[in-house]
């Protein structure tokens, strides 16, 4: 993805901001995309269901953070679980294994990916949503073909949590 040459300034409102069905579960908010911050950075809030979990995964070109906003997840990172709820952070830099599993339905997290490389991976992984209502499947099969042509992220293993 080429980006521009100088950030742009941006103000956005709660509940503003390009919405995306991503294909792990949940609907992503584009509060920052990397083209707006010339590549310094990308932001979205993920609203997910009770229950979602990711596969044992890294991410090979970018620190991921992830604040939440409401809720709690479960947060497997280097082989250790946490416990994690509202106005808790996460942090897991570039190359280090992490998955997580969300324990209250309603769960919302605030994600950063420094610098915003992993965007392709995002926009491959994801489609603009349709409806707020409409149930979408979860496909983890293109989000490893969007790992595979874009970058971004690096499955190494399946869910960890019993």
């Amino acid at each position: 993805m080429e980006t521009k040459k100088a950030a742009s300034a941006i103000i956005r409102q709660s509940g503003e901001g390009a919405k995306r069905w991503f294909f792990g579960g949940g609907v992503h908010t584009w509060k920052a995309t990397a083209d707006e911050t010339a590549g310094a950075f990308l932001l979205f809030e993920d609203e997910m269901s009770l229950n979602k979990v990711t596969p044992m995964h890294s991410h090979p070109a970018s620190d991921e953070t992830m604040y939440i906003l409401a809720g709690e997840i479960l947060m497997n990172m280097d082989g250790e679980e946490h416990r994690v709820a509202a106005g808790g952070v996460t942090i897991a830099p570039r190359g280090v294994p992490h998955a997580f599993k969300v324990l209250q339905d309603g769960t919302r997290v605030l994600c950063l990916h420094t610098p915003g490389s992993s965007q392709a991976f995002y926009d491959g992984a994801s489609e603009p949503l349709r409806t707020e209502d409409e149930a979408q499947a979860v496909d983890f099969d293109r989000i490893r073909e969007s790992g595979r042509v874009n970058g971004g992220i690096e499955i190494v293993g399946p869910p960890p949590f019993a």
